[in-house]
């Protein structure tokens, strides 16, 4: 009688440590790190420790393998011998503990615990991290053996492909935290814009040449104040002879101080200009207009004309979207006038707009302006119209030969006739 609930003590705590074990390996593979870390840095010694083991995961895991099987296969060698002895019948009694063991440690051993863990990762290994510390460095030698094995799959069974995170998956992620309720919906496209931002290249986000507001360097002095008072710009490029000659940049406040009420010229207040390629990327860009304290740069093709400029401003608004100050005219590039309807200004980026109406087209243009003439190959004029991937589009507004808006409407597929 006494070996019998000797054995059951035993098997129980088997048990036990097999629903640690297990909660364990679910915990440390679904808990949060940031949240370990902040924990971390507020004090807590348990949350260091978890971090300690994160740096050796191999070895941690190895250990939770290795006692989860030392536990089971010893909770189901002592309840076989228990059994037999209690049912004097070897056959029987095996037959009776492998059905027993089976389901005790499919649902306390298993499902249960791992359920549990999967809902509270960051209690369970905060829970669980002094003992398995322990047992990681009491099995060190095991895992080390463990670990040689491992490196030797490794070299054997090498994947070619490249394990990091794609951008791809990145931005999957961000959605779910914003459906999973962990992030709010402006946070979200603030994040998105910031993996997508090294990605834009200076052709994306320039103003064209037809855009510029720019002075040539022999304009009079009352006539450069005039610009800058009508177009409210601080800065002004200043060419000579013709705009694919820019040789500087006019600031207002040098303007003002130095060379309208005085004898300063021109020539000796502009800023130098930065001359880039439309293919350089954005994030680059930042970096050289900031290190070179410089607000504006000058987009060049590959004849050296002026294609455009692009300034500090557009490129901090590809990661907080539309900067306006209290000289600007509010533009809203994208505006939804019905329920399948939106008006669309010609200058907005085609690619953004496809995202906002959640369709798929191909196109090889900027703009929708660009868009619209590739698809009817000519200038457009007020009220053409085209239908093109299920849109219906419809130039409303010219500005001479450029398309100022037009209306797209998403075409609602025909539900076939019943017969």
């Amino acid at each position: 009688m006494g070996s019998t609930v000797i054995s059951l003590v035993i098997i129980a705590v088997c048990v036990l440590l097999s629903m640690y074990f297990s909660a364990t390996e679910t915990a440390f593979n679904s808990l949060s790190r940031i949240r370990i870390k902040n924990k971390a840095e507020d004090g807590n010694k348990r949350a260091a420790l978890v971090l300690q083991l994160l740096e050796k995961y191999d070895a941690m895991l190895s250990t939770i393998l290795i006692g989860n099987n030392i536990v089971n296969i010893a909770c189901t060698s002592l309840a076989t011998l228990l059994f037999v002895n209690l049912l004097h019948d070897e056959h029987l009694g095996a037959t009776v503990s492998t059905v027993a063991v089976t389901v005790v440690l499919l649902i306390f051993g298993e499902v249960s615990p791992k359920t549990i863990a999967k809902k509270n990762p960051e209690r369970i290994a905060l829970f669980a991290a002094p003992f398995l510390h322990v047992l990681v460095i009491v099995l060190t030698p095991v895992c080390w053996i463990f670990g040689v094995w491992q490196n030797l799959l490794n070299s054997i069974f090498r994947s070619p492909e490249d394990s990091g995170i794609t951008e791809q998956e990145l931005l999957t992620i961000v959605d779910e935290a914003e459906q999973g309720g962990n992030i709010d919906a402006d946070e979200g496209e603030l994040i998105r814009s910031a993996i997508e931002f090294n990605e834009l290249e200076v052709r994306d986000i320039f103003t064209p040449r037809i855009d510029i507001e720019a002075i040539r360097l022999d304009t009079p002095k009352e006539e450069v104040a005039k610009i800058f008072s009508e177009s409210g710009y601080s800065r002004l490029p200043v060419y000579e002879d013709s705009i694919d000659n820019i040789t500087g940049i006019l600031y207002l406040k040098d303007f003002y101080n130095t060379a309208f009420r005085g004898r300063t010229e021109i020539t000796e207040i502009i800023k130098p200009v930065l001359f880039v390629p439309k293919s350089k990327k954005i994030s680059d860009l930042r970096k050289e207009l900031q290190e070179q304290q410089l607000h504006i740069a000058v987009v060049m093709d590959e004849f050296g004309c002026t294609v455009g400029i692009v300034t500090l401003e557009d490129i901090l608004e590809e990661l907080v979207g539309e900067i306006w100050d209290e000289h600007d005219e509010v533009v809203q590039e994208i505006k939804k006038t019905g329920e399948n309807t939106w008006v669309v200004s010609g200058k907005a980026n085609v690619e953004k707009v496809f995202e906002e109406l959640d369709t798929d087209c191909e196109f090889e243009a900027m703009t929708v302006s660009g868009w619209v003439m590739e698809i009817l190959e000519k200038i457009p004029s007020e009220g053409d119209a085209f239908e093109n991937d299920g849109l219906r589009v419809r130039v409303l507004k010219m500005y001479g030969k450029r398309i100022e808006q037009v209306e797209i409407v998403r075409i609602e597929p025909e539900e076939p006739e019943k017969a």
